[in-house]
């Protein structure tokens, strides 16, 4: 699988090369090719846990991936909202602004949100 950022992060390997190497070969190509969860469902169990941890700088990029792994804009929606009582208030605004974000940016590009 690629990153779902595009291999922004491989100058990351000036510093920390073998962070890179494994998050390519183990974390995208053995994790999320295993069988056991569509990549649907691990788009979602990923977004849940970056909004939980209030990693926004990750988020963007997993956002795009989970629409282009076949969650719609209404089904991230409801994650972030229901999130919000699990995760913290502050989390689903911070993930609801990179969302939108995301959908305005692929709409721009032509991208089906």
């Amino acid at each position: 699988m690629q990153r779902p950022s595009s291999g922004k992060g491989n100058e990351l390997a000036a510093v920390v090369p073998a962070l890179v190497e494994y998050t390519d070969r183990i974390l995208y190509n053995e994790v999320w090719e295993r069988p056991g969860l569509s990549k649907r469902d691990r788009s979602l169990i990923t977004i849940a846990a970056l909004i939980s941890m209030y990693r926004p700088e990750q988020l963007p990029a997993h956002l795009g991936l989970a629409l282009d792994n076949g969650l719609t804009v209404e089904e991230i929606g409801e994650a972030i909202n229901h999130l919000a009582f699990y995760a913290s208030w502050p989390s689903a605004i911070s993930a609801s602004r990179k969302f939108l974000e995301v959908v305005q940016q692929r709409q721009a590009e032509g991208k089906t949100a």
